[in-house]
């Protein structure tokens, strides 16, 4: 899992309450891999898309906002369904950060396992950034995990809470299997504990 750093990008305003994983990622598309050439386009596909395949009215279809990699959302984000693919859909193109009043909890601790850094605001806050990323186009935000803040267009500056468990996992790139390997040193010296214990269970 590539390691979160501070970074700016383009934000783009989601203006959709109780965005649930259901609008992140269509049902249909749950069985496709993240190989698949097209996962990149299954986000947001059926706000995105008609069905011949054309695009509709959508902000992530605009530029500049094709490109961010910051999302501000409105209440609720990724309620519903637990479907992790609502994070990988997310990492396909790119996006590093969603910014929200308030984040369902699975969804949530989803984004964590998979590099996406999920932050809480104030729902006034939200509508602040969100209205100034509409009226300004192309505007960028900047997320410094490490100072755990969130610098506005504006340059207002606003400060998150997160689990430091959860905090030093993306700043160190530690998805579980990774976090498992922490341990290397101690798994192994138990290993060797265990056989020299039990010669027979070698």
């Amino acid at each position: 899992m590539e390691k979160f750093t501070t970074f700016a990008s383009v934000g783009v305003p989601i203006d959709i309450a109780n965005c649930d994983t259901d609008q992140i990622i269509p049902a249909r598309f749950l069985r496709r891999g993240k190989d698949d050439p097209e996962y990149s386009k299954f986000l947001f596909h059926d706000l995105r898309f008609n069905e011949d395949g054309t695009e509709k009215d959508f902000v992530y279809n605009k530029e500049p906002f094709r490109s961010g990699r910051i999302f501000v959302t409105d209440v609720n984000w990724g309620c519903g369904s637990s479907r992790e693919n609502a994070v990988t859909a997310l990492a396909a193109n790119g996006v590093r950060s969603v910014i929200a009043p308030s984040i369902a909890d699975i969804h949530y601790n989803n984004c964590i396992k998979n590099g996406v850094l999920p932050i809480r605001l104030a729902d006034e806050d939200c509508k602040t950034l969100r209205r100034q990323l509409r009226d300004n186009p192309g505007a960028e935000l900047a997320v410094d995990l490490d100072a755990q803040s969130v610098t506005g267009p504006d340059q207002t500056t606003y400060a998150f809470e997160i689990n430091a468990f959860d905090k030093h996992r993306l700043l160190n790139g530690l998805d579980d299997v990774g976090l498992t390997m922490e341990f290397s040193d101690k798994i192994e010296s138990f290993k060797d504990g265990y056989r020299a214990k039990h010669g027979w269970a070698s």
